[in-house]
């Protein structure tokens, strides 16, 4: 695979000025890559646990919630929202979850928990607008959450790839099977919730046996 944040042909911004606008709140890779985002010290096995757990489909996100030796403490994912790429708008769902899945950390000195988010999405591994904007958002609910912004990763039929780091994989992929829960070992118990469209489950917990 080839990884980088070269614009995408297939996924670059390329409609009117007016749609282009609605482009808002978003961070370049440049910023990203600037910003400290702490690495993840093993990405295949987040990236396969979270694959396994959440099972997603392009517009799928999954925002995970590490503690601070990289074990999974919580999890959600849900549909995005067919409207222009909006940090902002992002920021907003990716709060709803979080507040449904794990307390906030405010009240601490220093985040000791890591918010990291997958997204699913068709194109290939170069960085889009889309990407900046989800960036933006994952920044921006972390800090409202009292938590550390960890990776953003993305998902791909090429494969997997941590925007900023040059870290990837071919599997999983957005259009492989997932493994069974139970020979992914890399996340331990969790609760997740998992939305359609952003209509809120039931919580559930699912285990790795």
């Amino acid at each position: 695979m080839t990884f980088g944040f070269a614009p995408s042909p297939a996924t670059s911004i390329s409609a009117p000025t007016h749609v282009a606008s609605h482009v808002a709140r978003l961070l370049e890779p440049a910023e990203w890559s600037a910003a400290g985002i702490p690495l993840l010290r093993n990405p295949r096995d987040v990236v396969s646990g979270l694959h396994a757990r959440h099972r997603p489909v392009p517009e799928t996100a999954v925002v995970a919630v590490l503690d601070h030796e990289e074990r999974l403490a919580a999890s959600a994912s849900f549909t995005r929202r067919a409207s222009a790429a909006d940090g902002w708008e992002f920021r907003n769902a990716l709060l709803v979850h979080l507040r449904r899945v794990i307390p906030h950390d405010l009240r601490r000195r220093e985040p000791v928990r890591t918010a990291v988010l997958l997204y699913c999405r068709e194109g290939d591994e170069r960085w889009t607008e889309e990407d900046g904007a989800w960036m933006w958002g994952l920044r921006d609910a972390c800090t409202l959450h009292g938590l550390r912004c960890g990776a953003y990763i993305t998902l791909t039929r090429g494969g997997w790839q941590v925007l900023g780091e040059g870290r990837g994989g071919r599997r999983p992929s957005s259009s492989s099977q997932p493994m069974d829960l139970a020979d992914s070992m890399a996340l331990p118990p969790a609760t997740a919730v998992r939305t359609a469209s952003g209509a809120a489950e039931a919580l559930r917990r699912t285990a790795a046996r």
